[in-house]
């Protein structure tokens, strides 16, 4: 039987991954929902997406792609959620735990249900009563950019089933693509998440006039914060030197095509947090993120200085010139 794979979201990552699929020379049938119904007649006519990474030509069969989320639901065993995570809730409003039963279910979003405050894996392990081992996590470092360059890149395919995980990253692997699989599915998500916070602080720090030393420091700093905190949530054997932690971590701190970067450091340059976010017209993970693990890390106390520096900036209108200067000192 010929696996149904779906993708839900219609961003640059979902792109990529799209594209990743359709380069994939294994057996599959490949569906597309996203949500702007001129989006989907252009690719459809012009086999491009108009607004991200739009040099991709999508392979796919024109049925295959519709606004129509529960047929495509319906349709798919695997189904790779790739919405943002603060617009994840509304995307499956229709959505129910039975249309989602026996299904393997994977996360390409890095980022926290802002309303319920949980990552993917739990939202839909709590919400839609998944299994945990039918839940499956995709992490880099890989941008979607380099992708749609064909430039080799890295993903980490995470499952407590690491069979579900060889299997779904034998869809992947292409001659740019390379798959590592994993069983921690509760680090590499909250790794994810923590990243953009850290690429953010990355683009603060640049943005006032901080140099590569101290981002080095910063970002030294940063691996070290990701792994108390997975410790403390989720405390297993875990190298956190794989890529799926500090590549990812490095990647989305330093690479030009970060938009968390590039969103701190607009901030860092004195843009108002609400004039980044309309001027980038992306998501930038991070800002949600924050908050989150604030609040969730009030339960853990762990030791937190760059998130909390971030947070203050974003959220409580802290200057980025002070705030950075007191976070330098808690630096080592």
């Amino acid at each position: 039987m010929v696996p149904k794979i779906a993708m839900i979201g219609g961003g640059s990552w979902a792109t990529a991954i799209v594209k990743m699929l359709s380069d994939n020379l294994s057996e599959k049938e490949i569906f597309w929902w996203m949500r702007n119904e001129e989006a989907i007649e252009h690719i459809k006519k012009f086999k491009h997406n108009p607004h991200y990474i739009s040099s991709v030509e999508i392979k796919l069969n024109e049925d295959n792609i519709s606004s129509d989320i529960t047929h495509i639901v319906k349709t798919a065993d695997y189904i790779i959620l790739n919405v943002p995570a603060a617009f994840l809730k509304g995307s499956l409003d229709n959505i129910t735990a039975e249309e989602l039963k026996g299904k393997k279910i994977i996360s390409a979003i890095k980022g926290i249900v802002p309303e319920d405050n949980l990552i993917i894996g739990e939202f839909l392990h709590e919400t839609y009563d998944i299994p945990y081992h039918d839940i499956l996590v995709v992490s880099g470092p890989c941008h979607a950019e380099e992708v749609a360059l064909e430039k080799l890149s890295y993903l980490t395919i995470a499952c407590t089933d690491v069979e579900k995980a060889s299997t779904f990253a034998s869809f992947l692997n292409t001659r740019y693509i390379k798959t590592n699989v994993s069983d921690d599915i509760f680090g590499t998500e909250y790794a994810a998440v923590l990243k953009n916070i850290y690429a953010v602080a990355s683009g603060i720090c640049h943005g006032i006039g901080y140099g590569d030393n101290f981002q080095a420091v910063l970002i030294s700093n940063a691996i070290r914060e990701i792994e108390r905190f997975v410790d403390a949530v989720h405390p297993i054997n875990r190298d956190i030197k794989e890529s799926a932690y500090l590549g990812d971590l490095l990647v989305t701190a330093y690479s030009q095509f970060s938009r968390n970067r590039t969103f701190g450091n607009m901030v860092g340059k004195g843009y108002t947090v609400k004039s980044a976010q309309l001027e980038m017209n992306m998501i930038a993970e991070g800002f949600y993120a924050v908050k989150c693990m604030h609040i969730k890390n009030q339960a853990y106390n762990v030791n937190m200085p760059i998130c909390k520096a971030v947070h203050n900036v974003l959220y409580e209108g802290r200057s980025p010139h002070i705030e950075m200067k007191l976070l330098a000192e808690k630096l080592n």
